[in-house]
């Protein structure tokens, strides 16, 4: 079933007169459970493919479906809801706030959705555990490393159990060690059928996804959308 449907989304960012057409015309399919990548260099369009999935920004034309939904038009009210209930977030600066204990940072969502103070501790227990972090739940985040820090982002975005994870360059601020440990950790999720996007510029980060999607100046480059592992 199609979780993610873009149908020729377009958005252009006008400033005074100066008009940027960021995407002129992208049309993708995303199903349940699928793993992938959106690659492209700079100036391409990733960031703001990544807006409009997310529910950070709408397109200027063209439809956006998640999960049903016709988001593409929806104010802003209504598509904070849609972006808190759906969509799972992961930085590449983890952006965690650093006098909150993992717990209480993972907590965070689940306080904004007014939910009560111990389904949201056993909740986000739950969370840091399934990332391998149960021991930590009570360390600050200047005490963990790059790779746990991360971890500890995963379990945030995944509290609030969300239709799409969505990661934007989740190994950009890790060592190789780390970024083995942060793509084994997708992997499992992918595997116990999360639905899983990430924005990369990383070859090697892409290759674990089952498909991947090139932008080039705000379209996708049709020769190179590969099913399966990237090339």
């Amino acid at each position: 079933m199609s979780l993610i449907e873009l149908t020729d989304v377009r958005k252009t960012y006008r400033t005074g007169s100066l008009e940027v057409a960021a995407l002129r015309g992208i049309s993708i399919t995303i199903d349940e459970g699928e793993y992938v990548a959106v690659m492209g260099p700079s100036g391409s369009g990733k960031s703001t493919l990544m807006h409009i999935i997310g529910c950070l920004d709408v397109p200027s034309d063209g439809s956006y479906r998640l999960a049903g939904e016709d988001v593409g038009a929806m104010p802003e009210a209504q598509l904070a809801d849609v972006r808190n209930r759906r969509v799972g977030f992961v930085f590449q600066q983890f952006n965690l706030l650093a006098s909150m204990t993992a717990l209480r940072n993972v907590e965070l969502p689940l306080t904004y959705r007014s939910v009560g103070k111990a389904k949201r501790r056993e909740r986000a227990i739950e969370a840091l555990e399934r990332v391998g972090l149960g021991d930590r739940i009570g360390h600050r985040p200047g005490e963990l490393s790059g790779g746990e820090q991360q971890r500890v982002a995963v379990a945030r975005a995944l509290v609030t159990e969300p239709d799409v994870l969505l990661a934007d360059e989740p190994t950009g601020n890790l060592d190789s060690a780390s970024t083995a440990e942060i793509l084994s950790l997708l992997d499992e999720l992918h595997d116990s059928d999360r639905t899983i996007v990430v924005i990369t510029h990383e070859i090697d980060v892409a290759r674990r996804s089952n498909r991947t999607v090139r932008l080039l100046d705000g379209l996708i480059s049709n020769d190179t959308v590969t099913s399966g592992a990237a090339q």
